[in-house]
């Protein structure tokens, strides 16, 4: 049920144009804005104040930053396991940082997810081989947000 609940709100968020480093429902957000914006709707507060980051999200240091964060706030699961409302973590290129986040709005041979893409605003995709390779991580909302 909860799962559910996630998506709901999320799905409220489709249409919001792309805008980097924004969390605002209708009028912008990127990807992290995307989970930002769905964790307030839930929990009514943010975990921590979100640092500026740039698009590339360290990777000419090679840092690990959005995986970090996701480790601080979110429960860790096999991705293998994921269900829907979990938040999916995206390597772009083989080699480079992780850098991208959704989250998996319906599971099994028809699945997909809600996400943040630049030029595309918040849209519902699905998650096919080409996107489905890049998943490098799952995670789950803690309870206590939900």
């Amino acid at each position: 049920m909860s799962g559910a609940r996630i998506i709901e709100a999320a799905r409220g968020w489709l249409g919001t144009p792309y805008v980097h480093q924004s969390a605002v429902r209708g009028a912008g957000c990127d990807c992290l804005g995307l989970i930002r914006g769905v964790w307030h709707e839930m929990d009514g507060a943010e975990p921590e104040a979100i640092p500026a980051y740039s698009m590339d999200w360290s990777e000419p240091q090679g840092e690990e930053r959005l995986w970090d964060a996701a480790l601080r706030h979110l429960n860790a699961k096999p991705v293998s396991d994921a269900a829907v409302g979990d938040v999916l973590l995206f390597r772009m290129q083989q080699g480079a940082v992780a850098k991208h986040l959704g989250l998996l709005s319906r599971a099994g041979s028809q699945a997909s997810f809600i996400h943040s893409y630049s030029r595309y605003g918040v849209v519902e995709s699905a998650l096919g081989a080409p996107w489905r390779r890049r998943v490098v991580a799952c995670f789950e909302f803690p309870e206590e947000v939900i």
